[in-house]
């Protein structure tokens, strides 16, 4: 049976800005596009609205490399590259979790 959870401990040193809460935004079954070519990454934006610090968590369901960049407060985006340079990437999925 679950329960409800009412306390998250904020450890000092952390970067969390809000003492009084804590934010998720959880994005699941984000569509990638296949790669042009062996070896080419593909490039997911992620357009949402988002606090000035945030921290974003993604697995795909495809052998790759995953990396978050041009991080704004309006989204991100995310860089997907295979693994082997000699694949080329088909299309797939991300699930992606963004705390803040």
């Amino acid at each position: 049976m679950a329960f409800d959870l009412h306390t998250v401990e904020v450890k000092d040193g952390s970067d969390l800005n809000d003492s009084d809460r804590l934010g998720l935004y959880m994005l699941s079954g984000v569509a990638t596009a296949a790669g042009g070519g062996a070896g080419t990454a593909v490039t997911t934006a992620v357009s949402v609205s988002l606090p000035a610090t945030y921290h974003v968590f993604a697995t795909s369901n495809l052998a790759v490399t995953i990396n978050v960049t041009s991080k704004t407060q309006s989204g991100f985006n995310v860089v997907i590259t295979p693994v082997l340079a000699a694949t080329t990437l088909g299309a797939g999925t991300l699930d992606i979790l963004v705390v803040y």
